[in-house]
């Protein structure tokens, strides 16, 4: 409870003041009150001699007598009595015969009455009035507070985070330190005619960093920073989201120059007419309010707008048209650079053993993003806490990643011997396949031992980060993913349901090489369908396929020879390679996990598959006996020279349970 927000508001204050005028009336009224005697002792009294002057009280039914002798203590005494004694009363006042004779009063209502009967209730309702007056003019979440903006201004008192504390996402700290300089220099922009773009759009997968950018602005810019999320301006009223976003930008004109950041954007800025019906009347005024503060008929409004988006497929091209996103800064997961400076940054505060090499931790985690290498941290310091240890080592850091990929460790389930076995020779295949075939990366650790969804899995690792992939290392992720049931049949003659995910991720693969990588002499380059990615309810509703039966027909069977193919050579590899499989399957039963040194050893008489024949896209079109010229000695940095194609899901996406694995990923087997 806030006591001094209490304290503050002045509805207390005239609700003591009025308590204590109740009270002090109450109290003068009683001064010189008449003593109240029971009815027997009243009557009693006018049977007497002391009762000098009487007076009866119509519709009250009370007596006030005067005594010319004090009846305990008092002159003046009182008694009330019930109408079924009106008669005895009356004959008893009328027996008595006072001095100074009696009287009947009737009451009757006075117009002073009248009018504080009336007063009354205007009070109360005036005072009623007058709170919601001053809630209005208050904080938010009061009543008259629905169309006002959720915004929070950040303030002095929020703990600052600064550039400095971001690491992994060098360009897009480059671009937001420009509106940093344009916000407190602006004459140097101006000077040569240059215009800070008025918006600058966020984007990327999940925990990449995208608020912790946002919030490094605030306290970077030394300007007023709203802060808000798209979802707060959706409510069920139509025409409330509009009038929030008013009331927002308002408030950002009045404080100009101004940023206001936007987390999830894609809440209320998806693309209208999209949706069952034509898309949803409030969310569309909404956005269309949006557009208009953003870019409309006011262009000195000096706000810049920042907003953040998993989803930028799905946001309104007039959204993002120059003029109101200008910039549109990608924010992908970290290489291998950019994750090391992440857990140097993550470790600050956290007694790591000096046997640590954050390097390494770097290189086992491709693909992780800036909240996954943040947890791997926080989990490796929660085991050693809980082990009562005093620095983080690197079995703590090893079972920390493990966990991240595929959860924490089932000790409670307990396989039987058969299913054990299975699982040993599951993940040698995986693994065995992955060893002889020729463009996969290194397996560097096996293990038996159930996490999550997994009976176990194989991890890959690549040596450099990747930023596409070539047909044969995805041919080479097929035979990879089917090894695991390509042992199971060659072994048992009985395949399991471990490898249900693992066709599912490789049926995967082979479809997008048909369809969207044009990776078939069939089909050829032609990409087939619309964008990948599931759509948003509506927008390709009722969309037709954009390709014939007869191709869809060609498409399922270049598929499924991709599978054949791979089936193939994960057959051949592991037949000519048994013997290496059962004593893998042996050292996984002894051992349960298995490191990057043991399985080399295992490893080093396998025998590897023959190169595949060079691919043609057509006979008609060979391919030319000239090599490529060679690299110049000054060569761009790798962090320099990323590549702009997108990368392919296989090979940077990290994958669920069981799935095959995409570049320097685990591959968890499930049953």
């Amino acid at each position: 409870m806030d006591v001094k927000k209490i304290t503050r508001n002045p509805l207390l204050y005239v609700v003591l003041i009025g308590v204590l005028l109740f009270g002090g009336f109450l109290l003068i009224s009683n001064l010189g009150a008449p003593k109240q005697i029971t009815t027997q002792q009243g009557l009693d009294l006018l049977g007497g001699e002391t009762v000098t002057e009487v007076t009866t009280t119509d519709g009250d039914q009370r007596v006030d007598m005067t005594l010319s002798k004090a009846f305990e203590g008092s002159e003046q005494v009182q008694f009330y009595y019930v109408e079924a004694r009106a008669d005895e009363v009356v004959k008893a006042v009328s027996a008595a015969e006072p001095k100074d004779g009696f009287n009947d009063v009737v009451p009757r209502a006075t117009w002073f009455d009248g009018f504080l009967s009336l007063l009354l209730p205007l009070v109360l309702l005036g005072l009623l009035f007058w709170w919601l007056l001053s809630s209005m003019q208050g904080g938010g979440g009061k009543v008259m507070q629905f169309g006002k903006s959720k915004a929070k201004l950040v303030n002095k008192e929020t703990p600052t985070v600064t550039f400095a504390d971001v690491a992994g996402a060098d360009e897009a700290i480059e671009e937001l330190e420009e509106i940093k300089e344009f916000l407190q220099d602006p004459a140097k922009f101006q000077a040569i005619g240059a215009r800070i773009p008025k918006g600058v759009l966020l984007y990327g997968p999940p925990g990449t960093g995208k608020t912790l950018l946002a919030r490094a602005v605030a306290g970077e810019a030394g300007a007023p920073f709203y802060s808000i999320s798209g979802s707060d301006f959706v409510e069920m009223f139509v025409g409330v989201g509009a009038s929030r976003v008013r009331d927002l930008f308002n408030q950002a004109k009045e404080n100009a120059p101004a940023i206001i950041f936007i987390d999830e954007i894609d809440a209320v800025g998806r693309h209208r007419g999209a949706g069952m019906g034509g898309g949803n009347d409030e969310r569309e005024q909404t956005l269309n309010q949006m557009l208009v503060e953003m870019d409309g008929f006011d262009p000195n409004a000096n706000v810049i707008v920042i907003a953040a988006t998993n989803r930028p497929d799905i946001l309104d091209p007039a959204l993002l048209r120059p003029g109101r996103f200008d910039r549109q800064i990608g924010v992908d997961a970290p290489d291998l650079k950019g994750r090391l400076h992440i857990l140097e940054v993550h470790a600050k505060g956290k007694p790591l053993s000096k046997s640590v090499d954050l390097e390494v931790v770097a290189r086992k985690t491709p693909g992780f993003t800036g909240a996954d290498l943040a947890n791997v941290l926080n989990e490796a310091a929660l085991l050693t806490a809980r082990s009562n240890a005093q620095l983080i080592d690197n079995r703590a850091l090893d079972e920390a990643i493990d966990r991240v990929i595929a959860g924490p460790q089932r000790r409670t389930r307990v396989m039987k011997d058969r299913e054990k076995l299975i699982t040993a020779y599951h993940e040698g295949g995986h693994a065995l396949a992955a060893a002889a075939m020729n463009y996969t990366d290194p397996v560097t650790k096996i293990t038996i031992l159930p996490r999550g969804k997994a009976l176990g899995y194989t991890m890959v690792m690549p040596v450099d980060d990747k930023y596409s992939v070539t047909r044969n290392e995805l041919q080479d992720q097929l035979t990879y993913a089917m090894g695991g049931r390509v042992a199971e049949e060659l072994v048992f003659h009985d395949p399991t349901t471990g490898a249900s995910n693992d066709i599912e991720k490789a049926t995967g693969i082979a479809r997008k090489m048909v369809i969207e990588y044009g990776m078939t002499t069939e089909l050829g380059p032609v990409k087939l369908g619309s964008e990948g990615g599931e759509p948003f309810a509506g927008r390709d509703y009722g969309r037709g396929r954009e390709y014939s039966e007869s191709i869809a027909e060609r498409v399922d069977v270049e598929v499924r020879g991709l599978i054949e193919q791979a089936h193939d050579e994960a057959y051949k590899v592991i037949s000519d390679n048994r013997d290496i499989l059962d004593r893998l399957a042996l050292a996984l039963l002894e051992e349960e996990t298995l490191d990057h040194n043991q399985i080399a050893e295992i490893f080093k008489d396998v025998r590897k598959l023959p190169e595949r024949p060079q691919w043609l896209s057509s006979d008609d079109r060979p391919v030319s006996d000239r090599p490529p010229i060679a690299m110049p000695k000054r060569v761009i940095p790798a962090d320099a020279a990323a590549s702009v194609e997108a990368p392919a899901d296989a090979a940077t996406a990290r994958g669920t349970a069981g799935g095959a694995p995409a570049s320097g990923q685990a591959r968890p087997a499930t049953a």
